[in-house]
C-alpha cells in the first residue's frame, strides 16, 4: 500500500514537471498552426464605387488612361476595363466622357486595410496602402485614405487567381513606356541633329510615311519677290525632318520618302534652293513629267506599305507637308486636306485641326486661328494606300506668314504640333512649345 502511494506520487511529479509542459507546448503549436492556416475572417467595409468613374482627357487612349492610374501593368485590369465599358483593344476614348476604371472604392473602417476589405494577405494590404499614397502624390486623389475614409483598391488585388500572363504583360508595358536612354543615328538630320534619343517605345509597331512636297527638278511654290528667294520644297523638307525626329524619339518606324543627303535640319532663316532631292529608294526626281514623279513617290509608298502589312503592322499613315502659294496680301493659316471618301483620312485631319486650335488658344489668345479642313482629290491622297493627310503650312508670298516658316523655332514648333496631332490617340502630350507670333 505504501509502495503504491510512492508509485502514484512519483508519476504525479513526472506529469507536473515533464509531461504537462510538453502538452502545453503541443497545444501552443497546434494553436499557432490553426491561426496561420485559417483564413482571416472579418466584416469587410461597404463599397462606395464598384468601379471608379473618371473623365477622359484630350489625347487619352485606353493605354494612356490606364497607365495614368498605374493599371496597365496587369492584364486583368485591362480585361476588366473592357468589360466595364463595353470596349475592346481597338476602341477610342472620347474627351470628357466618363469611363469606369477597374478600381473598387471602399469605405475605410479606420481600423485596417485588411479588415476593411476582408483579406488576410499582409503584403497585399501594404501594396494597397502604397498605391493609395502614390495616387495622392500624383494628384489623382486629393486626401489620404485615412482622412477621406475612402480606400481605392485596384481590381487585380481583389482577384484570388490572377492571370498567369500578368508578369509578361507587366514586362511588356514597362519596356514600352520606360525611358530606355538609348540613341539612334540618322545622317539625314545633319551633324547637329543626327543623334536621336529614344524617350520610350510608345509608337513601336507603327509606320509613318513623311512626304515633303515637290523636290528635285520641281521646287514647288517660289517667292521670287522676297528679299531672298524662298522655295517651298526646302521649308517643307525641313519641317518634315523635324517631324521625323519627334516620331523616332518614341520608337516609330519612319519612312522619309523624299530625301536630300546634303541638307539636314537647318536653323537658318533662308534655306538655299537646290535640286538635290531624291526618293528613299535612290530614284531621282529630275524628270520634267510631273505625273511620273508623283507615281514614283506613290509606288515607293505602296510597295513599302505592303511589306509592312505583310509583316503584321496594323497602323500606317502618311503625312505630306507643303507650303501654299496665294496672292501676297492673303494670310493663310495652317490647313489640312483629306481625301473625300476616306473617313480615316478625315479623322486624321480633324485630330490635327483640333490640336492646332488648342495650341493657338493656349499660346496666342485672341489671335483667331483661321485654319480649316478641306476635301481634296489630290494624287498623294488618292493613290497611296495608307490613310493620309496633306498639310499646307503657310502662304509663301505673304510677309506676315513668312515668320511661321523662316524662324527655325517656328518650324520646330510646327513639327511638334503636327507630331502631337497625329499621335494624340496614342500618346498623352503634356509639354507645349510656344510659337512666336505668326
Amino acid at each position: 500500500k505504501e509502495f503504491s502511494h510512492l508509485y502514484i506520487t512519483f508519476f504525479h511529479k513526472v506529469f507536473i514537471f515533464v509531461l504537462q509542459p510538453f502538452m502545453m507546448i503541443r497545444t501552443l503549436i497546434f494553436t499557432i498552426v490553426v491561426f496561420l492556416t485559417t483564413p482571416f475572417i472579418s466584416h469587410a467595409g461597404s463599397i462606395v464605387y464598384d468601379a471608379l468613374p473618371v473623365k477622359a482627357k484630350a489625347g487619352d487612349g485606353i493605354t494612356v488612361l490606364l497607365q495614368r492610374y498605374k493599371l496597365i501593368k496587369n492584364s486583368d485590369n485591362i480585361k476588366r476595363f473592357y468589360e466595364l465599358n463595353g470596349l475592346n483593344k481597338s476602341s477610342l476614348l472620347i474627351k470628357d466622357k466618363t469611363y469606369k476604371l477597374p478600381i473598387t472604392v471602399y469605405k475605410y473602417n479606420q481600423k485596417s486595410i485588411r479588415s476593411t476589405i476582408g483579406l488576410d494577405n499582409w503584403e497585399k494590404a501594404v501594396r494597397i496602402k502604397e498605391y493609395n499614397e502614390w495616387l495622392q502624390s500624383k494628384g489623382l486623389r486629393q486626401t489620404h485614405f485615412t482622412k477621406s475614409k475612402l480606400l481605392w483598391v485596384p481590381y487585380h488585388e481583389l482577384i484570388d487567381n490572377p492571370d498567369p500572363a500578368v508578369q509578361n504583360v507587366q514586362e511588356v508595358a514597362e519596356q514600352k513606356h520606360k525611358n530606355t536612354s538609348t540613341k539612334s543615328v540618322n545622317k539625314l538630320f545633319g551633324k547637329t541633329y543626327e543623334e536621336v534619343e529614344i524617350i520610350d517605345n510608345s509608337l513601336t509597331g507603327r509606320v509613318y510615311y513623311l512626304v515633303s512636297g515637290h523636290g528635285g527638278i520641281d521646287p514647288g511654290a517660289v517667292c521670287k519677290e522676297c528679299e531672298d528667294e524662298l522655295c517651298e520644297d526646302e521649308y517643307a523638307y525641313d519641317v518634315t525632318l523635324r517631324l521625323a525626329r519627334h516620331l523616332m524619339k518614341y520608337g516609330a518606324t519612319v519612312e522619309i520618302v523624299v530625301q536630300d543627303p546634303n541638307d539636314g535640319i537647318r536653323d537658318g532663316e533662308y534655306l538655299a534652293c537646290d535640286n538635290g532631292e531624291i526618293l528613299a529608294n535612290g530614284e531621282n526626281l529630275k524628270t520634267r513629267k510631273q505625273l511620273v514623279r508623283l507615281n514614283r513617290r506613290a509606288a515607293y509608298v505602296n510597295s513599302t506599305f505592303r511589306k509592312h502589312a505583310k509583316a503584321g503592322v496594323k497602323e500606317q499613315l502618311l503625312v505630306s507637308i507643303h507650303v501654299d502659294s496665294r496672292t501676297d496680301n492673303k494670310r493663310q493659316d495652317v490647313f489640312f486636306n483629306h481625301h473625300p471618301i476616306s473617313s480615316a483620312s478625315k479623322k486624321l485631319a480633324t485630330d490635327l485641326m483640333t490640336t492646332f486650335e488648342e495650341k493657338y488658344n493656349q499660346h496666342q489668345k485672341g489671335r483667331n486661328y483661321r485654319g480649316y479642313i478641306h476635301e481634296r482629290n489630290l494624287h498623294v491622297l488618292r493613290v497611296t494606300q495608307p490613310k493620309a493627310v496633306l498639310i499646307e503650312l503657310a502662304n509663301i508670298k505673304n510677309k506676315a506668314d513668312h515668320k511661321r516658316i523662316l524662324l527655325s523655332s517656328n518650324r520646330e514648333a510646327l513639327a511638334k504640333w503636327i507630331f502631337e496631332g497625329i499621335t494624340k490617340r496614342v500618346i498623352n502630350h503634356h509639354s507645349d512649345q510656344v510659337v512666336a507670333s505668326s
